[in-house]
């Protein structure tokens, strides 16, 4: 049953969270959404209301998204097989025509659109536009998987300058012309780092960090530098955990203050996160948790 809130605590409720929007007003925010959040069309409008809320109350948005399952879909669609070394797909010359064709286009556009349609001004690019990232051959056994070599971070800041929402797929580009699928996580850890962002928030399926993988009801709020090491050697933080919780660490590592690994198919979660005292999901922090 929807709850039905009077005009004093609607009120009240905007009053309550006046800290938090003092805290991060004018502050960049970096936000990787993930394709794994992405779970309908409702879920993403309401993404979006919570990002166009966040801009309008002076908060610097920038938005980093991934695709995989659309990726995913199409490929199956063009009967083009997967192939993997060491866990990791290979994406040769016509695969990554997919991923540029299905992130810089379809998925980001889309997400534009819906930003818009919220009271958003938003701009889409992608980490060709502006050489925004400039990558290389991460393996050549994996072909066209990038990695990325240095973050060109002038194009984001004239847009937020400008008061507009970057929308930032996660394809790179080398001097030579070629295209590189770049891990989404690895490309928002670094933009955020670029931007010295106050905070970066990773949506995704799950959570956060759970002492048991199996209970949603084990998730751990805080964890810091040295927790997240001995998580790891318990293995608490295990399987596809890892390489995220090491992009936040890298984050942090490289300037941004905070990193929050939480459930983006919860409906409003940025908003809980950002402008409540509970929060969502697992925070990730320099210091002692």
């Amino acid at each position: 049953m929807e709850t039905i809130l009077s005009n004093a605590e609607r009120a009240e409720v905007i009053i309550n969270a006046l800290p938090y929007i003092r805290n991060y007003h004018k502050k960049i925010i970096v936000i990787k959404y993930g394709g794994n959040a992405m779970v309908n069309d409702e879920l993403k409008m309401q993404v979006m209301e919570d990002i166009s809320l966040l801009r309008l109350i002076g908060v610097k948005v920038v938005l980093v998204h991934g695709g995989g399952p659309e990726i995913n879909d199409l490929m199956d669609r063009l009967g083009k097989k997967a192939e993997f070394v060491d866990g990791l797909r290979v994406t040769d010359k016509e695969t990554v025509d997919i991923v540029q064709m299905v992130l810089a286009g379809k998925v980001n556009k889309t997400l534009v659109n819906l930003l818009e349609s919220k009271g958003g001004r938003a701009i889409g690019i992608s980490g060709l536009d502006g050489h925004l990232i400039e990558a290389a051959t991460k393996d050549p056994r994996l072909g066209y998987v990038g990695e990325i070599v240095r973050i060109h971070i002038q194009p984001v800041l004239d847009l937020l300058e400008k008061g507009y929402i970057p929308v930032i797929c996660s394809v790179g580009g080398d001097k030579y012309g070629n295209t590189y699928n770049i891990n989404g996580d690895t490309a928002a850890a670094r933009i955020a780092a670029a931007l010295n962002a106050e905070r970066l928030i990773m949506m995704t399926d799950i959570a956060g960090v759970l002492r048991d993988k199996d209970d949603p009801s084990s998730l751990i709020p805080e964890i810091d530098l040295e927790m997240a090491a001995r998580l790891r050697e318990e293995g608490v933080i295990s399987g596809g955990m890892i390489p995220k919780v090491d992009c936040c660490i890298d984050a942090i590592n490289l300037g941004v203050r905070q990193v929050v690994i939480m459930d983006g198919t919860k409906p409003h979660s940025i908003l809980m996160e950002l402008l409540t005292n509970e929060g969502a999901g697992t925070l990730v922090k320099k210091g002692e948790a």
